[in-house]
């Protein structure tokens, strides 16, 4: 699961209560970078499992569709294989946070997986990233005992969450927050952010980041996806790129880098209040920006329709005389 909130600017907050009626254009323009459309959530009583195309079907795409190759595998833990895919065509692209359509010879389930990369890299280089966790679902399946280099595939790209700000956009800070496999699509903005930083400092131009705040959960160290290449921005961008890891059933000692980094215990991690209670924080339309779930349906395995939740009627009242 993974929850990103974009925060507004501390001179938007400064002397301001209750419903925010100053500043139109800024409130328009903030909410913009950070885009997640509303999802419709089905009521159905059937048991039976869904795909991700099903999942997914009110969803955006793109329109382009594209072969790919295997390019690189490594293990980005005992349970999670990272594949570097060689886009064939080079109008194929995407925003930081979506996710692909992943077709696969032989195999007749779509896979629907987030990306782990920036998009500058799919720019600069041709190269698009993911990383799946192991599960009997088909296309996982594949991934984790079939997949070689040299492996050839079909992408294409999709979701409404995303983040992708224009050059015009006024600065925004960004609150990522999320659990185990679903960091892949905050590491993407997170690797997207890092661009943004670079543009600006080389050319002076581009959008102007603020800051971010990452809180990542895991069951131990070694669950934790991307964390030395997190502590890599973090140590690149100081005060603009920081984290907070939190592991849940660590057993062995944590070592020496991440300590400064992390929190440990059975209880879930822990937001500061300051982060929780900010206005720019709640979602509500009124506010300067926006909050959105960001649970991606791509990286679980297929689920089964919840049941229908129904209400029981209220019992009738009970109506005892007063003796007077």
């Amino acid at each position: 699961m993974a929850l990103a909130a974009v925060s507004a600017a501390y001179q938007v907050l400064r002397g301001t209560t209750g419903i925010f009626t100053s500043h139109p254009t800024s409130l328009v323009w903030r909410t913009r970078a950070l885009y997640a459309r509303p999802v419709n959530r089905r009521n159905m009583t059937s048991k039976r499992k869904t795909d991700h195309l099903e999942r997914t079907a009110n969803t955006s795409r793109q329109e382009i569709i594209s072969p790919a190759k295997v390019c690189g595998i490594s293990n980005e833990s005992a349970t999670v294989k990272r594949v570097r895919l060689a886009v064939a065509n080079s109008e194929f692209s995407f925003k930081a946070g979506q996710w692909v359509d992943l077709f696969i010879p032989g195999v007749s389930k779509v896979g629907g997986f987030s990306i782990c990369s920036s998009p500058g890299l799919l720019q600069k280089e041709g190269i698009l990233e993911l990383a799946v966790k192991n599960n009997l679902h088909p296309p996982a399946h594949w991934i984790h005992t079939e997949c070689s280099l040299g492996s050839e595939v079909t992408l294409r790209a999709g979701g409404d969450f995303y983040f992708d700000p224009q050059p015009t956009d006024s600065p925004v800070d960004l609150v990522l927050i999320g659990g185990g496999v679903g960091i892949n699509p905050l590491f993407s903005i997170l690797l997207h952010v890092a661009d943004l930083h670079e543009i600006r400092k080389s050319t002076g131009e581009g959008f102007q980041m603020g800051s971010v705040k990452l809180y990542y959960s895991a069951k131990n160290t070694s669950e934790l996806l991307f964390k030395k290449n997190i502590l890599s921005l973090v140590n690149k961008f100081p005060g603009k790129i920081t984290c907070n890891f939190h592991v849940t059933q660590q057993s062995s000692p944590i070592c020496l880098e991440l300590q400064p980094f992390i929190t440990g215990g059975n209880h879930s991690l822990r937001i500061p209040r300051a982060v929780i209670q900010d206005p720019a924080c709640s979602g509500s339309p009124e506010s300067p920006a926006r909050s959105a779930n960001a649970t991606d349906p791509c990286d679980h395995p297929e689920q089964p329709d919840p049941p229908e939740r129904r209400i029981p009627p209220a019992r009738p009242a009970r109506w005892i005389p007063l003796q007077l």
